[in-house]
């Protein structure tokens, strides 16, 4: 086997009993890296601390992974003013984290005649995200369903990191307000008090008679 020392080194190319002999000096286990290389590839190391940073690499892998989500938005035809602006806020929200978002206009009864109304309410919204999203499948017919999605211009990994810093900032500030706050309250406070305090007057001099 070729043999890699504890620290990265080329030990070269041994017999399994050197191995096992180097491993036992320097207390620590022989493992096979590379199973299917000729010769295989064998390493010195302590195997538990390595499953250890394995796991907490591919947990940090795992956190910091961005997974694609789809929200969706239900609007009907005929929405009124204060529902849509409603309806456009939650759309703006999931934007900005990076997520997808599936619009769908529902039609019922006698609407179903009047396709141009959905069409024209998703057009409406698409402009006004368009700063934060852009049109990624055109509104389609869906049964009694209209349907359109939007994606972000943003990426998911940008808008998680963005959220993180801007979430450290605001504890920094919160940290770093009060004291300031304080000392300058205090600060303030001390001419005032001075200017509060009367003046002292020198004691009048009797005269003689």
């Amino acid at each position: 086997m070729r043999l890699v020392g504890p620290s990265g080194e080329q030990v070269g190319i041994v017999p399994l009993a050197k191995a096992l002999e180097l491993a036992q000096e320097y207390d620590l286990d022989l493992v096979e890296v590379a199973a299917t290389a000729r010769p295989p590839v064998c390493k010195l190391m302590d195997y538990g601390k390595f499953k250890y940073e394995s796991a907490m690499k591919a947990r940090e892998a795992r956190k910091n992974q961005a997974h694609t989500v789809i929200k969706e938005m239900k609007l009907r035809p005929k929405i009124d003013p204060h529902d849509y602006d409603t309806k456009k806020g939650h759309v703006v929200r999931f934007l900005k984290q990076g997520d997808k978002v599936k619009i769908t206009i529902m039609f019922r009864g006698r609407e179903q005649s009047r396709p141009e109304l959905g069409f024209r309410l998703l057009q409406r919204l698409a402009s006004d995200v368009e700063d934060l999203g852009f049109i990624e499948s055109n509104p389609k017919q869906d049964g009694r369903n209209m349907i359109m999605v939007l994606g972000p211009h943003k990426k998911k990994t940008e808008a998680m990191a963005e959220a993180r810093e801007a979430q450290a900032a605001r504890k920094a500030e919160r940290q770093g307000y009060t004291p300031d706050a304080e000392s300058e309250g205090e600060t303030a406070e001390a001419p005032a008090a001075a200017a509060e305090a009367p003046a002292e007057t020198p004691a009048e001099t009797p005269s003689e008679a």
